[in-house]
């Protein structure tokens, strides 16, 4: 019974940042071909260029906008995008034909340095 109880807890733990993520654009695909062309993009991408977000969140945060950050949470954002992304970038690159999303912090890679405003 302790395992089961220990099984769920991990499962909600693992479970409860990803329900909190938007869903991945290529989702809004219509074909089925259109979406694994689209994952298989998004994830190659997410796993090439995920620590790419180390350099971008901390020049976000230092826009000094309504919605960023100090400098200081835009590193450590940087620096845990960074990893989420890369990993979850090879895990979209190796599921791609199945089409489940598994979503990524702020649609995963984007290489603009302006944070929305």
């Amino acid at each position: 019974m302790k395992k089961v109880t220990a099984l769920v807890l991990l499962l909600a733990m693992i479970a409860m940042p990803v329900a909190g993520f938007a869903a991945s654009p290529w989702t809004e695909k219509d074909t089925y071909g259109d979406r694994i062309s689209g994952k298989l993009q998004f994830g190659l991408v997410n796993t090439l260029f995920g620590w790419t977000d180390v350099f971008f969140e901390p020049i976000k945060a230092s826009k000094k906008c309504d919605n960023c950050g100090s400098i200081w949470t835009g590193i450590g954002k940087g620096l845990s995008d960074a990893v989420v992304n890369t990993v979850g970038g090879a895990f979209q690159l190796v599921t791609f034909p199945i089409v489940v999303d598994f979503p990524l912090p702020d649609d995963g890679v984007k290489f603009a340095t302006c944070c929305g405003c």
